[in-house]
């Protein structure tokens, strides 16, 4: 945990991982291969000082598949906090680790929005303070899904869905991760 806040949050942002806060190496159980993308560690913590809480939504299907297990993952999780300067092995205010298989009932996996709409209540947030990050279409799906912004990044992979997507709902797209911060300034005035 990223440790108590006196004030109340400003908002939350949620974050993908792979292909968002982290190259995406496919299924990727290696720590050593977490390498964060440009402007990441700066742009979240210009973020938390700006008073907003910060999550970490992964779908993580390689659990389903038998590729790896879920201590993998968060190995990976903990190099990614450590990368990002993070005491005691924790960075983010909260995570959720959806390990289902894309063709099983959804839990948590993305576009499903439970994670989402359970850390809204549970932080007691405004959707219009929230904003879900990522790369993929099931990203941005799952934010609209919980009735929050979306924001797709475009970095390592141009997902075509996720272009389609993004245009039919009218979501910004960043290239530039740094652009969050800018973004974070009209966060509650959508």
């Amino acid at each position: 945990m990223a440790g108590k806040r006196q004030d109340a949050p400003r908002g939350a942002f949620f974050f993908d991982r792979d292909g968002t806060l982290i190259h995406d190496v496919g299924y990727l159980s290696d720590p050593g291969l977490v390498e964060l993308m440009p402007g990441v560690r700066e742009t979240l913590h210009a973020l938390r000082a700006a008073g907003f809480l910060l999550f970490l939504f992964t779908n993580q299907s390689g659990v389903a598949r038998g590729y790896f297990g879920l201590e993998a993952v968060e190995s990976v999780n903990a190099r990614l906090a450590q990368l990002l300067g993070a005491e005691n092995e924790r960075f983010f205010d909260g995570l959720c680790i959806a390990p289902e298989h894309p063709d099983a009932p959804p839990v948590y996996r993305k576009p499903c929005p439970r994670f989402i709409l359970e850390t809204i209540a549970a932080h007691g947030l405004s959707p219009d303070s929230c904003v879900m990050v990522g790369d993929r279409s099931s990203d941005l799906r799952a934010g609209v899904n919980a009735g929050i912004r979306a924001v797709r990044y475009c970095a390592d992979i141009d997902d075509p869905a996720a272009a389609a997507f993004a245009s039919e709902n009218a979501i910004a797209t960043i290239r530039d991760f740094h652009e969050l911060v800018r973004l974070a300034d009209g966060v509650g005035t959508i």
